[in-house]
């Protein structure tokens, strides 16, 4: 947990304790609640932020509306990820506020690697986490506690609403893991404490450890890039064109002309999938190999989480012709074995044109 979060935790009363199940039952059909200890958060102030950033991410900044979020990645000269952010307007007076929130483990990195490129911009990159807590939330008890915050919840995902208790985002649904809808609350740093309090208080919510909570963005399909797995992706072979994370049609940026030429030229020949391990430690960028040709690896772990029925979720990136051969093993050919699920959305080509 970043330092700004720990300091502000650490003088309020401890949630009590549940156990791993217990926490699964509230993420699955009850209530809950989680700090998101693993999250980044970079600000950027000012009144170019916005041209700024959509002349270096991969989605359209500069029109992105108030009332909405959007998935956007950073990418080197070689079109591959180096961060995946999911982004949204603050409504400040007089200027322009954008956040982005990304792995904790790529911030830093990140942060100094874009301010490299601000030259006359008006624009300044912060750390977030100084001035926002970002808080996990879902089920009938949180909304309560969200609804005492917010005039209204948003009702789609990436959907953002604004108040005096911060922004709060609706996450991507989650497929089959629960029915319920989740947000993402930003809290400013003043009233975080009472924030997390409050939710704590509430009748039947559940405090669930972040990497618990974080089973939830698995079963969304939606990747996040973390320090072992950057530049090891072309967007597309992460579905980031399907999520919405790329604009074929803005102007450029970094790595720019490989993404778009592995979309009108190439045929993408890898992409992520929804699997679960019963075994071995799969870390995020730990190799894949099929068994019917051990000697190259096949594809990577991008993200996993612990699973309810035990064993760990992932999301993994996988030559296609492995995925349909349905062989593939974690660390060697005679590794666990991965049982592929069905992803929560279709893969389409977002370039393409109906008559």
């Amino acid at each position: 947990m970043n330092s700004h979060w720990r300091e502000l935790l650490s003088s309020l009363p401890a949630a009590t304790p549940a156990t791993p199940a217990e926490q699964f039952a509230a993420l699955q059909t009850g209530s809950f609640a989680s700090v998101l200890a693993d999250a980044g958060l970079i600000t950027v102030s000012g009144a170019d932020a916005a041209d700024f950033l959509h002349n270096q991410l991969t989605s359209d900044i500069e029109r992105l509306p108030a009332d909405m979020a959007r998935l956007a990645g950073y990418c080197s000269a070689k079109g591959r990820l180096l961060a995946t952010f999911l982004a949204w307007r603050n409504p400040v007076q007089d200027d322009t506020q954008i956040s982005l929130v990304c792995a904790a483990d790529v911030q830093s990195a990140v942060q100094k690697r874009l301010s490299m490129f601000v030259l006359r911009a008006r624009a300044k990159l912060t750390d977030g986490t100084a001035e926002r807590m970002l808080i996990a939330v879902g089920g009938p008890a949180a909304t309560h506690v969200l609804a005492q915050h917010f005039a209204a919840l948003p009702t789609v995902p990436l959907a953002v609403v604004h108040d005096a208790g911060g922004s709060l985002v609706r996450l991507p649904d989650a497929g089959d893991a629960r029915t319920l809808p989740r947000y993402l609350w930003s809290v400013p740093a003043d009233a975080a404490a009472a924030a997390w309090q409050a939710l704590l208080a509430a009748p039947g919510l559940v405090a669930v450890q972040p990497e618990l909570a974080h089973w939830l963005d698995v079963r969304s399909g939606v990747p996040s890039i973390v320090a072992a797995t950057q530049e090891q992706f072309v967007p597309q072979m992460i579905n980031w064109e399907v999520l919405g994370g790329v604009n074929f049609r803005k102007g450029c940026y970094p790595g720019q002309e490989v993404v778009a030429r592995s979309q009108y030229r190439g045929v993408i020949k890898r992409r992520l999938f929804l699997a679960h391990l019963d075994g071995g430690q799969p870390a995020p960028g730990r190799e894949l190999f099929e068994a019917a040709d051990p000697g190259q690896p096949c594809g990577l772990i991008v993200n996993t989480a612990p699973a309810p029925q035990g064993g760990w979720d992932c999301l993994v990136e996988l030559k296609l012709t492995a995925h349909e051969a349905d062989a593939v093993h974690l660390g060697t050919a005679e590794g666990p074995r991965l049982q592929f699920a069905e992803l929560p959305y279709v893969l389409f080509d977002p370039t393409e044109t109906t008559s």
